[in-house]
């Protein structure tokens, strides 16, 4: 089980982090260009923790870069037993700020008021922006849970 796509030490795994690490990184800058994003809670939850994603996912896109050109194997108990760990604890805080942002996003595009916050002409705000932000960390999000899934695998069988 060892030569799973999105193991350590691999090209998919460096394509893998990499993608992580865009999303998360994308998600930020539509969050950071939108105006008032920063009065709101789940928001700057969101920027946080997409911030998180893209440490960790930078961090270990280097290393497999790294085990790449040095031809190295990652795959030892010690270093997988931290990825998994690193990976579902990112997973969840990612899940988590994806989510209630988007449950902000929801709140003020259809349900407050009866055309809806964002569509108010006496006070405008950037929910296209936010709503390309959610998605993206949603994106984030599925790439860090394969990532996890395929490191739980992958610590079962080192």
């Amino acid at each position: 089980m060892k030569d799973l796509p999105g193991t350590p030490g691999t090209i998919s795994g460096l394509l893998l982090r990499m993608g992580q690490c865009l999303f998360a990184a994308a998600s930020i800058a539509a969050m950071v260009t939108a105006t008032g994003f920063s009065s709101y809670t789940a928001f700057c939850y969101l920027i946080a923790s997409m911030g998180l994603q893209v440490l960790w996912s930078l961090g270990l896109a280097c290393l497999d870069a790294y085990a790449l050109r040095v031809k190295r194997d990652l795959q030892n108990p010690v270093l997988v037993s931290l990825f998994v760990v690193g990976d579902w604890v990112t997973a969840i805080l990612s899940l988590a700020a994806a989510c209630s942002s988007a449950g902000v996003t929801v709140l003020y595009a259809r349900d407050v008021g009866t055309v809806g916050y964002c569509n108010s002409k006496t006070t405008p705000m950037p929910c296209q922006k936010f709503q390309l932000s959610v998605a993206l960390a949603f994106g984030t999000w599925f790439l860090i849970a394969l990532s996890s899934l395929i490191m739980f695998w992958l610590l079962a069988s080192v």
